[in-house]
């Protein structure tokens, strides 16, 4: 006998709303060139932390690492840059380990199999801009690989429902913490571009004013010094992100 269909299955309509309900991402004035690749996400955790963080990530690390750079010092910036890829590296450590676990318990236990799900997987082409968009790309596909694995082992009862609430949690702050924590820093650096600017409209030297010459210049000298004071130190990047806030998506930073 066929297959008798009783259920009302995704033919695409939730990766629809999810789209449709994000701010997208202006790249207008982002010129630089992306690799192009190729990328899907199945589980609901996985698609709404790309469409959410990815590009604010993006246009956040494309600010630091191209815009910072044409007028704040080169080793400032990548003291910067520095601090994202740690936060990163952490992270990505962290699922490694929670994807270890979940599969040696999948053996402990017997299970051969993962949960799938029956909606439509978020299937795009993605434009890819550094090698730390890369990089966070994997953090999310690393997300979205764990998220099933859990609910697994919360099926089979390995673990418990509220173990699994409090990892999916865990993942999904630390996944958009890295996007909040380039989106602040990028922030402060734009900050202290604008009060370089400031400080250069204040001393304009109008003709035949040495002093005013002599005030241009040194403005120049301290703009390195006064770049690296609004740099954290690397073990405040969670309170760079706890200070700033938790505002979303932010387009426009280029």
């Amino acid at each position: 006998m066929a297959d008798i269909e009783f259920v009302k299955r995704d033919q695409g309509g939730v990766n629809a709303r999810i789209i449709a309900r994000e701010t997208k991402a202006d790249f207008r004035r982002v010129e630089a060139a992306s690799l192009k690749l190729r990328a899907s996400f199945a589980s609901a955790e996985g698609k709404r932390m790309f469409i959410r963080y990815f590009n604010t990530f993006q246009l956040s690390n494309h600010f630091i690492a191209v815009i910072a750079r044409t007028r704040l010092n080169h080793d400032d910036v990548a003291k910067v840059e520095a601090l994202i890829r740690a936060q990163m590296d952490k992270v990505a450590g962290e699922l490694d380990h929670a994807i270890d676990g979940a599969e040696a318990l999948f053996q402990a236990n017997g299970i051969t199999s993962a949960a799938t799900y029956d909606t439509v997987p978020l299937e795009l082409e993605v434009g890819v801009l550094s090698s730390s968009s890369r990089r966070y790309l994997d953090l999310v596909t690393k997300l979205d690989q764990l998220m099933p694995l859990l609910q697994t082992l919360e099926i089979h009862e390995v673990i418990t429902p509220q173990a699994v609430d409090i990892e999916r949690a865990a993942f999904k702050r630390k996944v958009r913490d890295v996007a909040n924590g380039a989106r602040n820093l990028a922030t402060r650096l734009r900050r202290e571009m604008n009060a370089m600017d400031a400080r250069r409209a204040e001393n304009a030297p109008i003709a035949g004013d040495e002093a005013g010459v002599a005030a241009t210049s040194e403005e120049a000298a301290e703009g390195s010094a006064a770049a690296a004071e609004v740099l954290p130190a690397p073990d405040d990047v969670q309170a760079v992100v706890m200070a700033e806030g938790d505002a979303g998506t932010v387009d426009g930073l280029v």
